[in-house]
């Protein structure tokens, strides 16, 4: 497929809407007082069951060691998965999307020298337009309104490095299964999630959440709404060019204020609204752009 069709941006709106539905399961089931690592780990290891079972029902041929590219989108994945978890337990939902949402710009200045593809003029505007939009869309009322606290929020930024590396590196796969390449990935962040209770202090004040059937079943559609989300983001960057992929997903924003809205859980100002449009705006623009088709080259003329 044409890495210039519209279907990689459908794709990609497809993933959003899933871990949309992650980050506000996630961001839930925190305030509960769950420990992040449990959630990073639920939501990693689900995956990788459901994704390794997807793969050998339907023939799907796995790879264990795979090229550099696979690893490098493993570990930056599995690290910014680790580090938005992290940041989550300690900043608020809006806080941590506004830092974590940053990641097209990191893609736009890396895919220079790790793809060779020079970000146009508009690409280098409609980034900074969507980023803008992201800020203002997710500006925090009155009610909400708090520092940020340092480590946290660097942890943040973090992941949106690290999800750069990773959109990178799927741009390197193309000639993969996707199915393939959600696999080796959900299996690296296990084992990287699994880690952070090593690696980090493990909350003690929450509930036990599998001792709660309700809770157990939200721990778990948080790793399904992962794996389907990871299913139509690595079609979408394995097909797709990153710069403009990138920026399409800064839809899950909007999609998570209204779900936030439409529940009563956050109320939106003027400012959240026009941040809005700001990221709709680029969004439609670049999908435009990829329903026309390029005109085709003449036909040679034989000369006899």
């Amino acid at each position: 497929m044409s890495s210039h069709g519209i279907r990689p941006f459908v794709w990609m709106l497809c993933g959003c809407a899933w871990f949309s539905a992650m980050s506000l399961l996630s961001s839930r089931l925190g305030q509960e007082r769950v420990p992040w690592q449990t959630i990073a780990t639920v939501r990693s290891s689900v995956a990788f069951l459901l994704a390794l079972l997807i793969a050998i029902v339907t023939g799907v041929k796995l790879v264990a060691v795979g090229p550099r590219a696979l690893w490098l989108r493993s570990i930056a994945g599995s690290c910014s998965m680790l580090a938005t978890f992290f940041a989550l337990a300690n900043l608020t939902a809006s806080e941590v999307l506004t830092l974590t949402n940053t990641f097209p710009v990191w893609v736009a200045v890396l895919s220079w020298p790790m793809l060779g593809e020079k970000p146009s003029s508009g690409v280098w505007i409609a980034v900074c337009i969507s980023v803008v939009g992201v800020a203002l869309a997710v500006y925090p009322t009155d009610e909400t309104a708090r520092m940020f606290r340092l480590v946290p929020a660097l942890a943040a930024v973090a992941a949106a490095f690290f999800t750069a590396l990773a959109m990178l590196g799927l741009s390197r796969l193309k000639t993969l299964a996707p199915m393939a390449i959600v696999v080796h990935f959900s299996g690296v962040a296990t084992v990287v999630c699994a880690s952070g209770f090593l690696l980090f202090p493990v909350r003690q004040d929450g509930p036990k959440p599998f001792e709660i059937p309700e809770m157990t079943a939200r721990l778990l559609a948080v790793g399904f709404t992962a794996m389907i989300g990871q299913i139509f983001l690595t079609l979408a960057f394995s097909r797709g060019t990153a710069t403009k992929i990138a920026v399409v997903g800064l839809s899950q924003i909007v999609m998570v204020m209204v779900v936030e809205a439409a529940a009563g859980w956050r109320t939106f100002t003027p400012m959240n609204l026009f941040g809005t449009l700001l990221i709709l705006g680029p969004t439609a623009w670049l999908m435009a752009r990829a329903r026309k088709p390029r005109t085709p080259p003449p036909e040679p003329v034989a000369i006899e």
